[in-house]
């Protein structure tokens, strides 16, 4: 436990500034935006800019102050535009009030026409118990070391969980400690994680957890950070920025039907060659028990008019097929490139991963090395580079809209012969031979061998099968179309009858239905997957 007393000379708001963060606002050519925080007592704040180097007088961006009391201090944020710059222009500025300044910082402006350009893919970068300071300073020299190699990158956008418990003071003054000598001169545009709204009714015992919906703490630290343009209600978590021939749409963790009618008026109006959006959960998840009840299909209808959506929250790294609802293709004009970041704090394992039939390319990231992409983009062509940070090269992916290929090339699957999946993974050898069947337009699946091979408890006896997972049963008998189950019996839509391999086969959907489960079928694909809203595991207990 800390108290406010001890925490103001730790890493508490003093007279002077700090905190200062970069981020992109307006025209990338002539627009930058700039935060920072001090303590309440200091009532003004402005910014002083000039092109570097130069001699030339000062310019004066006044500041928008804002006060907030955390669970620790009470500090005084401050947002200035610096607005009318020149392209392709090295500039350097300073803030403060009339006593006291931090700086000078300097920054580039964007070339008033952007041929091509990169940026930083990080995600997961949460550290830290609730022991305080939360220490970043191992994720700030790792973002340095990664700029020094790519100097080339002209922003940084992450995938959410920039913290590790963000309604907390210990957390963002963690945080932003670790990013002294980054994010002044580099533009970092957060998207915001689940971390990033968690909360603790004590954080330093972590007792009653909870998520805010509106995700105070980040809100009301970068509310002038980032455009004003999200869904209303829902902004600073939501927001759209443009860079070159790409329209970026950072997604939040709440809202998600005000969200997606945003994203989808937003993305079909604009006439950005590449759209690009970043939303923490991952549609195309590679967890063994991962699940995206909340993103898929909530978010589907705005995000297949996407090129590419990053996302983290595995701690791992996943590439997807092109895909639009439930369907894999092999080129981007029929689909979304799901991306999904690895961890950018040496914090892995977040999932175990397994191949996933949506997924092209996976990597199982358990080794203790920070993972990062590099995204370069020059007019039809991207090239997404994933490294590890000792160099290695985890995936590289060409999307080439001009020439609607995918490289390295890898034709989404079309199975001949009905597939059965867990959560997207093919169960392989246990149902190779009893594949699921349909008849009379019903899809039907062996419950016996669709338990036991995630590990469900199976009994079997005369035309009867009982099958359990995640602490629910159900039993179906040869011929009956009526079952029972933990929450009672139910009418199936077609009797239990005897299929391939003499396996007992009924209706997928009265198979979900008392497991907690539901299926989906991928229809171009020809398998189907069986989905569930929970991340618990299916085997049952052992007495």
């Amino acid at each position: 436990m800390i108290t406010r007393e001890q925490w103001k000379p730790l890493r508490g708001s003093t007279p002077e500034p700090d905190q200062v963060l970069l981020t992109l606002k307006g025209e990338a050519s002539s627009e930058r935006a700039v935060r920072w925080r001090t303590d309440p007592a200091v009532k003004t704040g402005y910014a002083l800019f000039r092109e570097a180097d130069t001699g030339a007088p000062y310019r004066r961006a006044e500041a928008d102050r804002r006060v907030f009391r955390t669970d620790l201090d009470e500090s005084a944020y401050y947002f200035a535009d610096l607005t009318g710059l020149r392209p392709d222009t090295v500039y350097e500025y300073t803030v403060g009030d009339d006593l006291r300044r931090a700086g000078p910082y300097r920054f580039r402006t964007a070339p008033e026409t952007v041929r091509r350009f990169s940026f930083l893919c990080l995600s997961d970068f949460q550290t830290g118990g609730p022991e305080p300071p939360a220490d970043y300073t191992e994720v700030g020299a790792f973002i340095k070391k990664t700029l020094a190699m790519h100097p080339e990158c002209d922003f940084i956008l992450t995938g959410g969980d920039n913290t590790n418990c963000g309604q907390t003071d210990v957390q963002w003054t963690g945080l932003f400690n670790g990013l002294k000598g980054v994010g002044e001169s580099v533009p970092v545009m957060f998207c915001m994680g689940n971390h990033d709204d968690m909360g603790f009714g004590n954080y330093f015992t972590g007792e009653d957890k909870y998520y805010s919906e509106h995700a105070e703490y980040f809100t009301e630290m970068l509310c002038g950070s980032y455009p004003k343009n999200g869904p209303p209600g829902w902004e600073t978590a939501n927001y759209a920025f443009t860079y070159g021939n790409a329209e970026f749409f950072i997604l939040g963790t709440s809202g998600y039907e005000e969200m997606n009618a945003w994203l989808e008026k937003r993305a079909g109006e604009s006439r950005a060659r590449w759209k690009i959006a970043a939303h923490h959960f991952p549609v195309c998840y590679a967890g063994p028990t991962t699940e995206n009840e909340d993103t898929w299909p909530a978010l589907s209808g705005g995000m297949d008019l996407c090129s590419i959506v990053f996302s983290g929250h595995e701690h791992s790294f996943a590439r997807s097929y092109p895909r639009r609802g439930d369907a894999l293709f092999d080129t981007p004009a029929e689909g979304t490139v799901h991306y999904n970041l690895g961890s950018g704090s040496r914090n892995p394992p977040g999932t175990h991963v397994i191949k996933k039939i949506w997924n092209a390319k996976t990597y199982e990231h358990e080794v203790y090395l920070s993972m990062y992409t590099v995204a370069d983009i020059e007019g039809d062509v991207c090239t997404l580079t994933a490294y590890l940070e000792d160099g290695r090269v985890v995936d590289r992916c060409v999307i080439d809209l001009a020439r609607n290929t995918v490289e390295p090339p890898d034709p989404a699957p079309v199975f001949r012969t009905p597939r059965l999946a867990f959560k997207g993974a093919d169960l392989g050898v246990g149902c190779e031979t009893t594949p699921p069947v349909k008849r009379g337009g019903v899809w039907y699946i062996p419950p016996g061998v669709a338990a036991a091979c995630v590990g469900g408890a199976v009994e079997r006896g005369p035309g009867r099968v009982r099958v359990e997972l995640y602490g629910r049963f159900a039993e179906f008998r040869e011929g009956s179309d009526e079952a029972d189950s933990s929450l009672g019996a139910y009418k199936m839509a077609g009797p239990c009858f005897r299929g391939e391999r003499g396996q007992l086969y009924v209706p997928v959907e009265d198979y979900c239905r008392p497991l907690r489960m539901h299926p989906l079928y991928f229809e171009r694909n020809n398998f189907i997957s069986l989905e569930s809203d929970t991340e618990q595991r299916p085997a049952p207990e052992q007495p």
